[in-house]
């Protein structure tokens, strides 16, 4: 009985089943999370680094369509200073941009407000602030475009039937009202992503503060400006940079509604730098056109991460 009992440890052990050399390296968490990150870095520098560097061997050269281009230097950046039309695209695209992002701003910063509050109906109206973000671009687009139309423009049989107009209004005829149309729409898409974004920011501010600062005496504008605001400031910034990137490159919206017109009134970068590079075949300029936006955007990325930076050490 004793061999028995002795014995039967040894046949009830059963050994570590062998690790292969897979297993061994996905449990290295250094190689771990080189293999989990490998596709991420794959997909960026297909769709995000190849086409930068390509665009600024083009801009380089003077590339067309079915024609290799050959070295010519900054030639093609210096033809662009002394292009018009690119001083125009310039203007407008940086007008464009702090227009849409001051009234985005403030429009989802009361919107938001107004969703952080209770309310019956609040998740469904909060699901459907989000539609102008959801719809594709172009489909929402044309419908502006066709609100806008001068002779079917259900803008234009408002007003006139409230006695403000008399006349057909050319929305996106007039340099004008085009440049004041395409705003529009940019401020109507881009108000949800403010209004979300900046909600789930308020949700993170403790209602204590405001209790607090209530039973201080302070009145609802001093406890916006002096608890809600000053914390949800690094939000914001954010926000900001992100849509500031957005709307500079913007082209869809722009290239639907007017195409640059009408007089280059509406023209950006994105749109203009399609026109040479497509539409007319110069590969070389339109990448050009494209990377003269690349100095811009980063120095205000930068300055906007500085003061993010210094207002999150404050």
């Amino acid at each position: 009985m004793s061999l028995l009992s002795a014995a039967a440890p040894s046949q009830g052990y059963r050994a570590a089943p062998r690790r292969g050399p897979i297993t061994r390296l996905l449990e290295d968490e250094r190689w771990l999370a080189t293999f989990l990150l490998l596709p991420t870095v794959v997909l960026l520098g297909l769709f995000i680094a190849y086409p930068f560097f390509k665009g600024i061997e083009l801009s380089v050269t003077d590339t067309r369509v079915g024609v290799p281009g050959h070295f010519v230097g900054l030639t093609n950046f210096v033809n662009l200073w002394n292009d018009d039309i690119f001083r125009t695209a310039v203007w407008n695209t940086c007008l464009y941009t702090f227009v849409t992002t001051v009234f985005k701003l403030v429009l989802g910063l009361w919107l938001a407000l107004l969703l952080n509050r209770h309310f019956r109906g609040k998740a469904f109206i909060r699901a459907f602030i989000l539609l102008p973000f959801i719809i594709p671009t172009v489909l929402s687009t044309f419908a502006w475009k066709w609100m806008f139309d001068p002779t079917f423009s259900v803008l234009n049989w408002m007003l006139f039937h409230l006695g403000i107009i008399h006349g057909r209004i050319n929305w996106l005829g007039d340099p004008y009202l085009a440049m004041i149309s395409v705003i529009i729409v940019n401020v109507w898409r881009g108000v949800p992503f403010y209004a979300i974004s900046l909600l789930a920011g308020l949700q993170t501010i403790s209602p204590e503060l405001h209790e607090a600062a209530a039973i201080d005496g302070a009145r609802a504008w001093n406890r916006f400006r002096h608890v809600t605001w000053p914390l949800l400031l690094p939000v914001t910034m954010v926000i900001v940079l992100f849509s500031v990137i957005q709307t500079f490159a913007d082209f869809q919206l722009v290239y639907v509604l007017t195409g640059g017109g009408p007089a280059n009134a509406t023209q950006l970068f994105a749109t203009y730098a399609y026109q040479i590079g497509i539409g007319t075949g110069l590969l070389s300029q339109g990448a050009a056109v494209s990377l003269a936006i690349f100095p811009i955007l980063l120095l205000v990325v930068i300055v906007q991460l500085l003061y993010i930076r210094r207002v999150e050490t404050l």
